[in-house]
C-alpha cells in the first residue's frame, strides 16, 4: 500500500503537468523555428519566475545540495548568495538581451552571442561549449530520480532498478519537450515549479519546524559544523568565495538559462520577475539547507547524508516520502526538460543552421535535435546507470568550463571593445585551463589558498579577453556596428512590454 500512495503522487503529478501542457496547446500550433525556441516571446511575470526557479534550482538541491549541508554544514549555504546574485545580473541583464532578442529574432544564447561579435566562430564556439557543459547534467538528471524511485517504493524495488524507472519517467516527459518546444517547457514550469518550490518550501520548514522541537536541535551539532573553511584548512580560505564566484558568473552561462529572458514578454517582465523569484529562492535555500543541517542528527543521515531529505520525511509517515519524493521529481523534470529544449534549439539554430550557411525556419529542425538528444541522453544514462561517480566528477568539470562563457558574455554585453578574436582565444584558453586543472585538482588548486580550477579558468580567459581586445582593436566598421546595438538598447522603448495587472502574463497560442 506505501509503494501504491509512493509511485500513485508521481502519476498524479505526471498527469497534471500533461493536462496543463494539453490545455495550453488548444488554439493553434508553433508555426515557425523562432516561435519553437522563443514561445513567441510572450510570457509574462509569474509564468517567468517559476521557469527560473524551476531551471536554476534543479531537482539535485534536495539531494546533493542538501547532502552537502548534511555532511559539511553551514557551506552548503554557498548557493543562496550566488542565486541571489544571479538576480542581481538578471536585471542588468534583461533590456539588452530582450531588445537585442526581439529586434533580431535571436534564439539562443549562441544566437546572441553571434550577433554582438558578428561572428559564426564565436556563435559554434560558444554553442559547442554549452552543449559540450550540459549533457553531463541531462545524464545525471536522468540518473537522480534513482534515489526518488528507491525510498517511494519502501523497499520493494532497490536501486539498481530504480534508476531505469527514474529514466524511463523523465523520457517520457520530453514527449511534451519535443512537441510544444519552449511553450511547453514554461508552461510545464509552472506546475512543476508551483509544487518543487512553494509546496516544496512549505515543506521543508514544516518538518525543521518538526526536528526542532522533536530533540534535533543546532546546539547538538560541533562547531565545526558552523565554520567555513579559514587560512590552513584542508580547502583553503578562498574556496567558498570561489564557489559563490563560479556559481553567480557561471549560472547565467548555462543556454537553458538564458532561454527565459527570449521567453519573457519584456524587459520590465523579467525585472518583475527577478523580484519575485528572489525571495522565494532565499527561503527555499536557507530553509532546506537548515533543514539539512538539523537533519543530520537523524540517525542514519551521516551514513546517507545524500538522503537526508527523505530520511527526515520518512520519519514523518509514507505521506510525507511521497510529498518529497514528487518535489524532487517535479524539480528534475523542469531542470532536464529546460537543458534538452535549449540544448535542442542551440544545435540546430547554431550548429546545424551555421553548416547549412542559412537560418532555422522549420520547428522540425528543432524537434528532431531535441528527440535526438533526449535519445542520446537515455542512451548514456542506462549504460553508465551504474556508474554514478564518474559522470558526477565529469559534471563538476563541465561546471567549471560553461562559466569560462562569461567573459565573452558579459564583457560583450556591457563594454563596446570587445572583438570577435578576443571572444573565441579567450573562451578556448578559458575552457581548457579550467577543464584541465578540474581534472587534476576536482576540489581546488593546490598553493592557492581553496581557488577552484573554475576561477583560474576565468582569470586567464578574462585576461586573454581584455589583452586581445586592446592588442587588435576592432575596425571602424565594427565599432560602428557595435555603437548601433548599444544605442538600440539605450534608447527609450517606443511600446509598453509590462505584462497586464491582475493576470498571470500567458497570451492566448494562436
Amino acid at each position: 500500500m506505501d509503494m501504491v500512495i509512493g509511485y500513485g503522487a508521481v502519476a498524479l503529478l505526471f498527469a497534471a503537468i500533461v493536462f496543463a501542457l494539453e490545455r495550453s496547446r488548444r488554439g493553434g500550433r508553433d508555426q515557425d523555428f523562432s516561435e519553437y525556441a522563443t514561445a513567441g516571446r510572450s510570457f509574462g511575470s509569474w509564468f517567468s519566475t517559476m521557469a527560473f526557479v524551476n531551471t536554476w534550482y534543479p531537482g539535485t538541491m534536495f539531494v546533493s545540495f542538501a547532502g552537502l549541508a548534511a555532511a559539511s554544514g553551514v557551506i552548503g549555504f554557498y548557493f543562496v548568495p550566488y542565486s541571489l546574485l544571479a538576480v542581481v545580473l538578471m536585471f542588468f541583464l534583461a533590456r539588452p538581451v530582450h531588445v537585442w532578442g526581439k529586434q533580431h529574432d535571436l534564439r539562443t544564447q549562441a544566437d546572441l552571442l553571434g550577433l554582438r561579435y558578428d561572428s559564426r566562430t564565436v556563435r559554434v564556439v560558444a554553442a559547442v561549449i554549452g552543449i559540450v557543459a550540459s549533457f553531463p547534467w541531462l545524464i545525471l538528471g536522468m540518473q537522480s530520480l534513482t534515489l526518488v524511485f528507491t525510498y517511494l517504493s519502501f523497499g520493494r524495488v532497490d536501486a539498481s532498478d530504480a534508476v531505469y524507472i527514474g529514466i524511463a519517467v523523465v523520457v517520457a516527459r520530453q514527449i511534451w519537450t519535443v512537441r510544444m518546444g519552449a511553450r511547453g517547457i514554461v508552461v510545464g514550469d509552472m506546475v512543476q515549479g508551483v509544487v518543487a518550490y512553494l509546496f516544496g518550501t512549505l515543506l521543508i520548514f514544516g518538518l525543521l519546524a518538526w526536528l526542532l522541537t522533536d530533540g534535533h536541535g543546532f546546539d547538538q551539532l560541533g562547531p565545526d559544523v558552523f565554520t567555513l573553511p579559514g587560512p590552513g584548512s584542508a580547502t583553503g580560505s578562498l574556496y567558498y568565495l570561489s564557489l559563490v564566484l563560479t556559481g553567480v558568473l557561471g549560472g547565467w552561462c548555462w543556454p537553458d538559462i538564458f532561454v527565459r529572458l527570449f521567453a519573457s514578454r519584456g524587459p520590465a517582465t523579467i525585472k518583475r520577475a527577478a523580484v519575485q523569484a528572489a525571495p522565494l529562492l532565499f527561503l527555499f535555500g536557507v530553509g532546506l539547507v537548515l533543514l539539512a543541517i538539523a537533519g543530520s542528527t537523524v540517525e542514519g543521515v551521516r551514513a546517507a547524508p545524500d538522503a537526508v531529505w527523505f530520511i527526515v520525511a520518512g520519519e514523518a509517515g509514507p505521506l510525507v516520502v511521497a510529498a518529497a519524493g514528487v518535489c524532487v521529481v517535479a524539480a528534475t523534470m523542469g531542470n532536464v526538460s529546460a537543458n534538452l529544449q535549449a540544448l535542442g534549439a542551440q544545435t540546430a539554430n547554431d550548429v546545424v543552421g551555421v553548416v547549412r550557411g542559412r537560418r532555422v525556419e522549420d520547428a522540425r529542425v528543432g524537434q528532431v535535435a531535441v528527440a535526438l538528444l533526449c535519445l542520446l541522453a537515455a542512451a548514456f544514462a542506462v549504460s553508465t546507470a551504474q556508474k554514478v561517480s564518474g559522470l558526477v566528477e565529469l559534471a563538476m568539470i563541465s561546471y567549471a568550463g560553461i562559466a569560462q562563457l562569461a567573459p565573452t558574455l558579459f564583457l560583450g554585453i556591457f563594454w563596446r571593445r570587445g572583438t570577435a578574436l578576443a571572444a573565441t582565444v579567450s573562451m578556448v584558453a578559458g575552457f581548457a585551463t579550467a577543464a584541465w586543472l578540474q581534472w587534476r585538482h576536482p576540489t581546488s588548486v593546490p598553493g592557492l589558498e581553496g581557488v577552484t580550477a573554475g576561477v583560474v579558468g576565468l582569470a586567464v580567459n578574462a585576461a586573454v579577453y581584455v589583452v586581445v581586445t586592446l592588442l587588435r582593436p576592432a575596425p571602424r566598421a565594427e565599432r560602428e556596428r557595435v555603437d548601433r546595438l548599444f544605442d538600440a538598447v539605450a534608447a527609450p522603448s517606443r511600446q509598453a512590454t509590462a505584462a497586464p495587472r491582475g493576470g498571470l502574463g500567458l497570451e492566448p497560442v494562436a
